[in-house]
């Protein structure tokens, strides 16, 4: 649980500097499962949370907005108590 707190802290801290590999294994770690994509894209789900996360790589960085849908759903759902 407290790599996920530091995981969350540090999206949360600056979601404008995120690797998009960074933010997609962060999605993983919070127990999110790919689920394809095309081109730049990569679809992220979990059973249990109704919405569905669409990462964008642009020049290997994540867009600040879906760093913060992530970090959103995290607070609603309460994954960071999850285990």
């Amino acid at each position: 649980m407290e790599r996920k707190k530091r995981i969350y802290e540090k999206l949360k801290n600056n979601p404008k500097n995120v690797r998009f590999e960074e933010l997609c294994k962060a999605a993983e770690i919070f127990g999110f499962q790919f689920r394809g994509g095309r081109g730049s894209h990569r679809v992220y789900v979990r059973e249990g949370v109704r919405e569905i996360l669409n990462f964008q790589n642009v020049n290997g960085k994540a867009k600040a907005y879906q760093v913060r849908q992530l970090l959103k759903v995290i607070e609603k759902y309460n994954l960071l108590e999850d285990e």
